[in-house]
């Protein structure tokens, strides 16, 4: 039998700007939409703004439930979304990611900034170190990620990065692909070395 993954929530990082690439701005609300359509609940970094207000306005106005995590300094009546049916407040940055992880199945990044890729990378690190064993996908709209893939391979290529590590990065350009590959990841063993229950 094949293993499959059940999805209930997915954490999605992306930027808290609009961007000036209508595509990328429309497939935000798109994700939004679909995610809705699958039942499958939103977790994100609570903002109003931006592609973050995008895929919560698409999941909100097709029926469905989103959990925004947002730290206390940012929760000004600008940024905060007050139309969620989730609103959970933290003390700090790390402690947001901690919630988001926590609250998460899976994990997608769409595009963005400084923040969105900190986010990525850092539980794709903790992926690599066996800390979790969540899918992780980038939806590379339109492109915009496809520097950073050639970049990835070089890291690769350079034996910076090994392969098995570096495939722990699901990559689609469309999110009913990049879905299928989540709801298939299997998580490959972390080396002994590695594992915190070895003696």
């Amino acid at each position: 039998m094949s293993h499959k993954n059940s999805i209930q929530s997915l954490a999605v990082f992306c930027a808290s700007s609009d961007g000036n690439d209508p595509q990328i701005f429309e497939e935000a609300y798109e994700l939004g939409r679909k995610m809705a359509e699958k039942n499958i609940r939103l977790v994100y970094g609570g903002s109003k703004l931006g592609l973050m207000g995008q895929v919560a306005a698409g999941v909100m106005e097709a029926g469905g439930k989103a959990t925004g995590v947002i730290p206390d300094f940012l929760k000004t009546k600008e940024v905060v979304h007050t139309g969620l049916d989730k609103l959970i407040t933290t003390k700090d940055m790390h402690e947001r990611k901690l919630t988001m992880n926590e609250l998460s199945d899976a994990f997608i990044a769409l595009p963005g900034g400084f923040g969105t890729f900190e986010e990525l990378f850092e539980i794709v690190t903790w992926a690599q170190l066996g800390l979790h064993k969540k899918p992780i996908g980038l939806l590379n709209i339109n492109g915009f990620y496809d520097d950073l893939l050639k970049m990835l391979h070089k890291m690769n290529e350079k034996e910076l990065l090994k392969k098995e590590n570096l495939d722990i990065l699901l990559v689609a350009d469309n999110f009913e692909e990049l879905f299928e590959k989540m709801i298939h990841f299997e998580a490959k063993p972390v080396p002994k070395w590695m594992n915190k229950n070895q003696t």
